[in-house]
């Protein structure tokens, strides 16, 4: 056999299935075999690959076994006289498999060959070629000198930055994206480095291959979109330590010991940095709109008591000083968490989302004034006259903000301008997806994937995107890839990469339409919505209400002990669902497969099965429920489950 490719998957479903369609497309002619080794993803992924590629060998690990331990699985097993380290989140070109071969056979000292990789914008990637990361190379990374200098021989060498990134060249570190090596340099040099678990790994084997004495290349002929980041979030904690621990790893095995203490230097100060920036901007994000809330309202109540008290009693201090120390800070804290409930600090925001947040929790103030001691009220009117300023002041601060921030609210932002390159009914099938997605478009027109228009639907040509795009200010593309070849979409991809179009790809018979925006962010999926449950509102409002109940239940035990039969399970349930370790209500989880839906903790009460127990059906209602969650569903299902054993 001629080829083994080797794409160790986890939970990037959509992603996969977009490769492996590029995959068999790349392979047309070559005696070739595909491994996928999932790791326990919980998307659907292995049901998706048993049912549309029934032909790859896939090996599905019931843990996450990390990086090096999925591939070796699989390379143990390979039979091909080279063997490919391919990536999930990657697109290749028809004729990439033909190139990179024909090349090794020509030039047969070579120990492994990448290629050069794009973004999800048609962007180069730098790390398509790297440089062994010594300490001082480590450091002119870490300090941000290589992208003060990105074409330095001295100060960009991590990505070999003095390298003409379109000519073949012998480089040092290929990325674990594309990795294209022999069988027998494997035999020779040993698999990957189990010990590293999700990075380094691509680094620790190119070292040893060229201590082998073989020849790395990075061969720029043909190309690949690599979605980087779809497995791990770039700015993350996790990924911090993950990176930089396995840095450190490599510099203990492979460094001598002075260089190794230097390197180890260098990598600790960068750990504690990036993780001490992290956590203060997470910080930062998470109580900057709270905190300017509290300070405005504040700001408005410090203003408008003395000046209701001079217009109301002619005087200063008319009210008590411990009564209003009391009643402002418990008007400002209903108004947060009013507008925390309606979403008010979710990002991103819908508009008025404050305003519903500052008009229920005044409506929640006046009903408690209401019930108060008249020894206990404080004042009508500056309750609302501090409605009016609070509402005034944090929907205007938003929308100031907005104005700076286009990605708080996305409702403001300029709807997408969409143009299809496909046929006629992949482009009827792609709007669907759109329409099913909950997605902002405006779908402009219908572009021929061949040099002539053959539908009356076509507005242009494909030599003629470009313009088509500048003159129509359309700002996304998105090619059906059955109507057009890999090599032609990464082609346009390049050309229209300085005009800010975004693109996406719809791959054949899929529920997605991929893309990505930046190298940094997770690739945006265009799927039919199936996540309510999962969005931060539902999450919120699912968990409120498990509080709310549990406290119910608990302040109420004795009528429980009394008139309930299973008290003591009930009361037990209560205490998990209160710490986070229980929901009241989840799926149908004996009788259907739920690994595709959204997690959900382990549940006390599930939904309604259907009667007849078919399991499709079971499947049914836990889609419902996760596509269209609602708090009512829950407390259906709360009360019919006490009812019946009441």
């Amino acid at each position: 056999m001629k080829l083994s490719i080797v794409i160790v998957n986890y939970n990037v479903k959509y992603f996969l299935e977009q490769c492996l369609i590029s995959v068999y497309k790349a392979g047309n002619g070559i005696d070739m075999e595909v491994f996928i080794v999932d790791n326990a993803s919980a998307d659907g992924s292995c049901q998706m690959v048993k049912q549309r590629f029934p032909e790859v060998k896939l090996i599905e690990n019931t843990i996450n076994v990390g990086f090096s331990v999925a591939n070796n699985q699989a390379i143990k097993k390979a039979s091909g006289r080279y063997i490919l380290l391919l990536n999930p989140d990657t697109l290749v070109e028809e004729d990439t498999f033909s190139k990179c071969l024909q090349f090794m056979g020509n030039h047969p000292n070579t120990g492994a060959l990448t290629v050069k990789m794009i973004d999800g914008k048609g962007r180069y990637l730098s790390e398509s070629k790297r440089g062994l990361p010594s300490p001082m190379v480590s450091f002119y990374k870490i300090f941000g000198f290589t992208k003060l200098f990105p074409h330095s021989k001295t100060f960009a060498h991590y990505y070999l930055g003095h390298l003409d990134e379109n000519e073949t060249h012998k480089i040092e570190i290929l990325p674990g994206a594309f990795m294209l090596i022999p069988k027998a340099v494997f035999d020779k040099v040993g698999l990957l480095d189990e010990s590293f678990f999700m990075y380094g790994e691509d680094i620790d084997l190119s070292y040893r291959i060229l201590k082998a004495d073989y020849d790395n290349y990075y061969f720029p002929e043909t190309r690949i979109i690599h979605y980087k980041g779809e497995s791990t979030k770039k700015g993350s904690i996790n990924y911090v330590l993950l990176f930089y621990k396995a840095m450190a790893q490599f510099a203990k095995k492979h460094f001598t010991q002075k260089n190794a203490r230097l390197y180890m230097g260098v990598i600790f100060f960068a750990i504690y940095l990036r993780a001490f920036f992290s956590i203060i901007k997470r910080f930062t994000n998470r109580i900057f709109l709270p905190f300017f809330d509290t300070i405005l309202v504040a700001l408005g109540f410090l203003l408008i008591v003395p000046a209701w008290e001079t217009y109301r009693f002619h005087a200063n201090n008319s009210y008590p000083d411990n009564l209003v120390m009391v009643m402002i800070p418990s008007y400002i804290i209903i108004w947060l968490t009013s507008n925390w409930l309606l979403g008010a600090y979710d990002r991103p925001q819908k508009i008025f989302a404050a305003t519903k947040g500052i008009l229920w929790g005044t409506f929640v103030i006046l009903a408690i004034y209401a019930l108060l001691p008249l020894d206990f009220r404080f004042s009508r009117a500056i309750i609302l006259l501090g409605a009016v300023w609070t509402l005034i002041t944090t929907q205007g601060f938003r929308l100031i903000i907005g104005l700076f921030n286009k990605g708080l609210f996305p409702a403001l932002q300029k709807r997408k301008r969409n143009a299809i390159v496909g046929s006629p009914s992949e482009a009827e099938r792609v709007i669907n997806i759109l329409k099913n997605s909950n997605v902002e478009y405006q779908y402009f027109g219908l572009v021929s994937p061949q040099i002539l228009l053959t539908h009356d639907t076509h507005l242009a040509s494909i030599n003629q995107l470009e313009e088509f795009v500048r003159v129509n200010d359309i700002n996304e593309v998105i090619f059906c890839s059955s109507n057009i070849s890999s090599q032609e979409i990464i082609r346009n991809m390049l050309i229209l990469s300085t005009h800010g179009v975004d693109y996406r790809i719809a791959p054949p018979e899929s529920l997605a339409i991929i893309g990505s925006n930046s190298i940094n962010a997770m690739g945006e999926l265009y799927t039919p919505s199936i996540n309510a449950i999962n969005t931060s509102a539902s999450r919120r409002n699912k968990r409120v209400l498990d509080i709310s109940a549990s406290l119910i239940i608990l302040l109420t035990t004795p009528i429980w002990i009394c008139f309930y039969k299973k008290a003591i399970s009930l009361l037990s349930n209560a205490v998990s669902v209160l710490f986070g370790r229980k929901t009241w209500v989840g799926y149908i989880a004996n009788d259907a497969d739920i690994k595709g839906l959204p997690y959900l903790r382990i549940s006390v009460f599930v939904l309604p099965k259907t009667k007849n127990e078919q399991t499709n059906l079971n499947n049914d209602i836990n889609l419902v429920y996760a596509k269209s969650y609602s708090v009512l569903t829950d407390l259906a299902v709360i009360w019919q489950n006490i009812t019946s054993n009441s």
